[in-house]
């Protein structure tokens, strides 16, 4: 299972891995990325399933195509460059667009929203929480004393008079991080959906897990951990009382980055994580 199927890429070098027996569910919210997955994914014929869902419905999805178990499930987290690249998406401040940043078009609820409606205070946190911003509340305060912001252009705009510009990353780029993982609830989705994708995988399956930034992998990372001992208990209490049994065998204990020529080729994988779980 791809659970961040996006234009199809990973699917199609999974399907070409399982040649010729393979079988793959890709699941994203995203139906643009769909579109193309499908015609990536094309020349597989009966060997794909495509479906607009969360990766926090593996489980689900899985069940309607009778599948029990599975033999390895990536999550890609974060956004994609397709994305990124599309300004009437509104995730980047390279091109002017609206300030929406729904993985899900239908979804209710956008980062104009947030940006224009939400009370200084929770802005502020926000900014700090999921963008590690240290400026959090000075942004937040020059976000609520220009309201309305109309787009993506704008409020760059705005934070950058506020911070000024220093070193080589946009002032922004921060905010705009945080507000797209607030959009898309990407923390609670992770959660949700490590659980039940172990659930989900045969003994011996693989869970694959790539991170762009260090909310999403820290939260990885720590379940991997946890799941990984037979014992939560506290490291001075002589009995075990919680009954916790291991689940998961880490593959790899540090995370697995890309390399110079990756980096060179693709210069968006530089902050790319990736971790790998097996099933006991």
């Amino acid at each position: 299972m791809d659970g961040t199927v996006g234009a199809g890429g990973h699917a199609a070098g999974i399907l070409e891995a399982s040649h010729p027996g393979g079988l793959l569910l890709g699941l994203d919210v995203d139906p643009h990325a769909l579109a193309l997955a499908r015609q990536k994914l094309a020349p597989f014929g009966e060997r794909t399933w495509l479906k607009k869902a969360s990766y926090t419905r593996i489980l689900e999805e899985m069940a309607l195509l009778g599948w029990e178990t599975v033999d390895g499930i990536l999550l890609d987290l974060g956004a994609s460059s397709m994305q990124f690249d599309t300004p009437e998406r509104g995730f980047s401040f390279l091109a002017d667009g609206p300030l929406d940043m729904r993985f899900d078009p239908d979804a209710p609820l956008t980062a104009a929203e947030i940006v224009n409606t939400w009370p200084e205070p929770e802005l502020a946190d926000l900014i700090h929480r999921y963008g590690e911003e240290p400026a959090a509340r000075r942004i937040a305060r020059a976000i609520v004393r220009a309201r309305p912001l109309g787009g993506t252009r704008d409020l760059a705009a705005l934070i950058e008079r506020s911070l000024g510009r220093r070193g080589p990353h946009h002032p922004a780029t921060r905010t705009f991080q945080a507000l797209r993982i607030a959009v898309n609830g990407e923390l609670e989705a992770v959660e949700q959906a490590l659980p039940r994708a172990v659930q989900a995988l045969a003994p011996g399956g693989r869970l694959v897990v790539i991170a762009f930034h260090s909310l999403e992998d820290r939260l990885v990372k720590e379940y991997f951990r946890r799941e990984s001992r037979d014992c939560l208990c506290p490291p001075r209490q002589p009995v075990c009382t919680c009954g916790h049994k291991a689940s998961l065998k880490e593959v790899n204990r540090r995370p697995i980055v890309p390399t110079e020529d990756e980096i060179e080729r693709n210069p968006r994988a530089r902050s790319a994580r990736l971790r790998v779980a097996e099933k006991i």
